[in-house]
């Protein structure tokens, strides 16, 4: 049976383990996690290793703050801000396993769903209390994502005069009713640090008024963060998670519900601090399975038309996507909509929307039916390969090809030349031509796959082009 490496990563705590299919936990291993992205990605790097079997297939990783899960990127954190690293793809360097992240409340509220407290629940809102507070969404039993980065409760407001958050604003709840703001509420009452909350649960009972103070000055703002989700989301369940859930179920019991018209069901999680391994092993495990399912359908392919400007690439994958009947996808498509209607756009503004070119080419493909096959005609080596890399990854293109377009500098020289009056304004002009004959020197193709070579400045073979295409896709490339 085909098993996971599970990681939450946390602002106290790094949590690793084995996973089963059926959520078991085999092995688990843990460290202090930093605030340091390369140390936290090391640590994890080492409990990887210490996990790793011939049996693992995947690694899931449940991650604080706002990540987009289907482009597998961190956008912003906050006690732990992993945004400034490419996290799923350095691991996947660092293991050769398939990696997927996701906001570390979402793998959480995956495992209650498979095996803990919302197994029977369909509409479901989870609130982690931990050294912050994170939040997740479920309709139909389906994690609810918005464009990218939905159910960030913690940051539901409840003191627009409140502390300021990580996040930029004021009084949200986390500010409030996390872990962290539990420290403070003891701090300010003038006790000690060693103070738990066990002990203001037993001081609560022993008649303690100060200790029943802190723990409605923690619970009060939460019991309105929870209304709040009540009314807008309307769910059968809301969870509280973390390591903190149980002791925060518990002191809501004095904080009722501030409006009948916004109650449902509150319950304490059941998986406690293990729900974010278990949630990230087995949502590996099932990308795994999609994937597989995908691969055993048809993958989306792409013909990278490779070459740089005046390379004739332009007449090649015109000639490719005519013969054999497939999309075509260029940079200048893209791009020269924008060039007619902008003024005023210089070189150094032209460069950044063929950036934003390049990347709506790998989302139009990304959505794309399986088993589409587009031609991409680019010079891929204006920017780093691995920006390509990515592109295809999440794009879930899966097999490519590449037909390599040059001709001397001399000739490109000429040829751009003569187009200057055809270009749209912000496309450079003759000063560029010098570059370009320096660039046809050390230009090179990518060699990520099969690779056909045209020199442009010979009639073009298209008989030859089209056979090699369907040879190397019968051969599976």
């Amino acid at each position: 049976m085909p098993l996971s490496i599970g990681i939450d990563i946390g602002g106290t705590n790094l949590r690793a383990a084995r996973i089963s299919g059926a959520g078991e936990i085999l092995k688990r291993v843990s460290e202090k996690s930093a605030s340091d992205p390369e140390l936290v990605l090391g640590r994890v790097a080492d409990m990887v290793r210490l996990l790793d079997t011939p049996d693992v297939k995947a690694i899931g990783v449940g991650v604080p703050g706002r990540v987009d899960a289907r482009r597998g990127a961190v956008l912003s954190g906050g006690y732990v801000d992993l945004a400034s690293i490419a996290l799923a793809r350095r691991l996947e360097d660092m293991t050769g396993k398939p990696v997927i992240i996701d906001n570390d409340c979402n793998m959480a509220l995956a495992a209650e769903m498979a095996l803990g407290a919302g197994r029977a629940d369909s509409d479901i809102a989870m609130f982690t209390i931990g050294t912050g507070i994170g939040g997740a969404i479920a309709q139909d039993r389906r994690i609810m994502r918005g464009r990218a980065t939905a159910g960030q409760l913690g940051h539901i407001t409840v003191d627009v005069d409140g502390e300021l958050c990580a996040c930029g604003r004021r009084g949200c709840v986390e500010t409030i009713s996390s872990g962290t703001a539990l420290g403070r509420h003891i701090a300010r009452a003038g006790l000690g640090p060693d103070v738990s909350v066990d002990q203001l649960f037993a001081r609560d009972a022993a008649g303690d008024i100060q200790a029943r103070a802190i723990l409605d000055a923690w619970a009060v703002p939460l019991r309105a963060a929870i209304d709040t989700a009540v009314a807008v989301l309307d769910p059968n369940l809301i969870l509280l998670g973390g390591g903190l859930g149980r002791a925060a179920h518990a002191a809501l019991g004095r904080a009722p519900a501030l409006a009948p018209w916004y109650q449902c069901r509150v319950e304490p999680a059941q998986l406690g601090d293990d729900a974010g391994v278990i949630g990230a092993g087995l949502q590996a495990l099932e990308q795994g399975r999609l994937r597989s399912i995908s691969r055993s359908a048809q993958p989306r392919r792409a013909v990278l038309v490779n070459g740089i400007p005046a390379s004739g690439k332009s007449t090649v994958s015109h000639g490719i996507a005519d013969r054999m009947g497939w999309p075509l996808l260029t940079l200048d498509t893209v791009k020269n909509p924008f060039l007619e209607v902008l003024d005023g756009v210089d070189r150094e503004f032209n460069r950044t929307l063929g950036r934003a070119s390049y990347k709506a080419i790998w989302s139009l493909v990304g959505e794309a039916p399986a088993g589409s096959t587009f031609v991409v005609d680019a010079w891929f080596g204006f920017q780093p390969r691995e920006v390509l890399e990515d592109h295809l990854r999440n794009a879930g293109v899966e097999q490519t090809v590449e037909i390599w377009c040059h001709a001397p500098g001399e000739v490109l020289a000429e040829r751009y030349g003569a187009r200057l009056g055809q270009r749209l304004p912000g496309h450079p002009g003759a000063a560029y031509i010098p570059e370009l004959m320096e660039l046809a020197k050390r230009a090179e193709p990518l060699r990520r796959g099969p690779l056909f070579d045209v020199d442009t400045t010979q009639p073009i073979d298209f008989d030859a082009i089209t056979a090699w295409l369907r040879a190397t896709w019968a051969a599976g490339a």
